[in-house]
């Protein structure tokens, strides 16, 4: 086979591929599937670019081959075609066509912007404050005097105010299904709001290459009617204010020691404990370990026991527990819940 011949056979096999992978996906990580009113009127703009674009390549390519097949060069021809210039009709058409496809998209993108760059008080909305750290986030709501990480929870048809920033490097908030996304950088408190128009699970990204595990700096978003969203937030309220539970089993009760000897200076759990890592206080509850595995006692104890293969560039430090210790430390683990 020439080579000629290979290369497009090859180039046809991963064409054919890239197409079938763009059916993949999950609709509630999608753009494509908004369900909030800030991610409807961006799919709206990205409809509207894109019929534009797609609009003057149809008209270019028939133009281009009506050029080709009209004035291509005839058996017996002698010399070049005649010239025309200074054709004062064409020349003013495609300037001001293309102009009025510059109104047609400025437009709506402009009035859209100042939508979109709305603040709103925590009269109008409800008030979340993100700070994004290698590789996870963490979400305050000051109003309600609750704090947790990588489960951001709203209610359903009401907005929300974000007011973003980073404890590290340059991150970038993202919830695809819901709109966004926004810089989050250090120092810096940025601004951006969203709703949801329906209950579920939608999930978030970062958007800004921030290190080794920025493809793994996931995070999951809980759209609750209001009455599930009020009982959630007196239950964290609560535990929060309250001092940690005694473990009841042996093993929990282990757990909890070595986690109040080596992990609370850095995790929170009932209001008690440091900010250097993602609250625990409602950990049984969270449906991903890590914000990327399966919330399984098998994958905490893997996180456990050695966090950089899981998460590699995190500031996660290797406790050295054996498995006696890793096994309780995750039977107390999986008593956090406020459920």
């Amino acid at each position: 086979m020439k080579g000629w011949q290979q290369f497009w056979r090859q180039l046809s096999l991963f064409g054919l591929l890239a197409l079938a992978l763009t059916g993949c996906g999950k609709d509630e990580l999608s753009t494509l599937k908004p369900s909030g009113p800030v991610a409807a009127m961006q799919y709206d703009l990205m409809k509207l670019s894109s019929a534009i674009m797609i609009g003057v390549f149809i008209v270019v390519m028939l133009i281009f081959t009506y050029v080709l097949i009209r004035y291509r060069k005839r058996p017996g021809q002698q010399g070049i075609p005649k010239q025309v210039e200074g054709n004062h009709a064409l020349e003013i058409l495609w300037t001001v066509i293309p102009f009025l496809l510059l109104i047609v998209m400025a437009v709506p993108t402009v009035t859209t912007g100042f939508e979109l760059h709305k603040s709103y008080s925590k009269e109008e909305a409800l008030q979340v404050k993100v700070t994004a750290h290698q590789f996870w986030w963490e979400f305050e709501y000051p109003d309600l005097g609750v704090s947790t990480a990588q489960d951001l929870v709203i209610p359903v048809g009401k907005k929300v105010q974000f007011t973003v920033t980073s404890a590290d490097v340059m991150h970038a908030f993202w919830i695809p299904a819901l709109g966004g996304k926004i810089d989050t950088n250090p120092g810096q408190e940025n601004k951006i709001w969203l709703q949801a128009d329906k209950t579920g699970t939608f999930y978030g990204k970062c958007a800004e290459l921030c290190g080794a595990s920025h493809a793994l700096m996931d995070f999951k978003v809980e759209v609750m009617d209001q009455a599930a969203f009020d009982s959630w937030t007196n239950g964290m309220k609560g535990i929060q204010s309250a001092e940690p539970a005694v473990a009841t089993s042996a093993s929990a009760a282990q757990g909890q020691e070595i986690f109040n000897k080596s992990c609370l200076g850095c995790h929170a759990v009932a209001g008690k404990g440091g900010k250097m890592g993602p609250n625990l206080t409602n950990f049984a509850d969270r449906e991903r370990v890590a914000g990327i595995l399966a919330h399984t006692p098998e994958n905490v104890a893997e996180w456990l026991k050695d966090p950089q293969k899981v998460k590699p560039g995190n500031n996660m430090p290797n406790l050295n527990l054996d498995d006696t210790q890793v096994k309780a430390l995750v039977d107390y683990l999986q008593t956090l819940s406020v459920k």
